[in-house]
């Protein structure tokens, strides 16, 4: 950005990186290359919930689909191969996100596959509940990210929080499986979803941060993959206290 000083003459503020802001204090590397990743990791992020939204859509509305799923034999054994190719993909994805255009390919696939899955969740949840979930999953991002941001101008790291994330996932692991074989009702599945969205919310402020700070020029792919699981993890956390209040 070019000012005009009293003298007449014309001076670049280096400090604003060119008219970008910094991001952090004692920033090192030019704003204007990490808004330009940043912009790129939330354009990948927006097409990646807006498939996810329109695959559910289908999903809940066409009844045919999820009657599909649930009563006939080749319906479940596909809704089995719809949850596990997320985690599959994932593995080339996690060596292979720099390859252009494999990485866009295996990110394809990796979303509408989850995207399924989920819609099949919705399908079978009121339209009250998944309304509720989304409003607040909506609001609960944009502020957390609105935060991170307004924190990390001031000095602030989250990167502490990598190894708290990480017990509490695996406590919700252990959590799930114990549902999953001995079922607790619904007072144990309303404190698993309220304890899994403070869980994903504290994510979202995780890997923001590092949106910021920490990830290369080439990991937008990864970057756009941890903050879509943020999300969507934290929307069916929702999902499932709220599913489980109103029943």
């Amino acid at each position: 950005m070019f000012r005009p000083e009293f003298g007449g003459q014309k001076t670049e503020d280096l400090e604003a990186g060119g008219g970008y802001r910094q991001l952090y204090p004692m920033m090192l590397e030019p704003p204007e290359l990490r808004w330009a990743f940043i912009r790129k990791v939330y354009s990948i992020l927006t097409v990646q919930l807006l498939l996810t939204v329109a695959v559910s859509a289908v999903v809940v509305t066409v009844r045919p689909v999820s009657h599909f799923f649930v009563a006939t034999s080749g319906g479940l054994a596909l809704y089995i191969v719809l949850i596990i190719t997320p985690f599959i993909t994932l593995c080339p994805l996690s060596s292979m996100y720099q390859r252009h255009p494999i990485n866009y390919i295996l990110l394809t696939v990796f979303t509408l596959s989850l995207s399924f899955a989920i819609g099949l969740t919705c399908a079978f949840t009121k339209g009250k509940v998944i309304l509720e979930a989304a409003l607040l999953t909506l609001a609960v991002v944009v502020s957390l990210t609105l935060y991170t941001f307004w924190a990390a101008r001031r000095g602030h790291d989250f990167n502490f929080l990598g190894p708290f994330l990480f017990s509490a996932v695996f406590i919700l692991i252990i959590f799930s499986l114990i549902q999953m074989f001995f079922p607790l009702g619904k007072l144990s599945l309303m404190i698993y979803g309220g304890l899994a969205a403070l869980v994903f919310s504290g994510y979202i402020i995780f890997d923001t941060d590092n949106l910021i700070k920490r990830y290369t020029y080439d990991e937008y792919i990864w970057a756009a993959v941890a903050l879509y699981l943020d999300v969507v993890n934290l929307f069916l956390a929702l999902l499932t206290f709220f599913r489980a209040s109103d029943s």
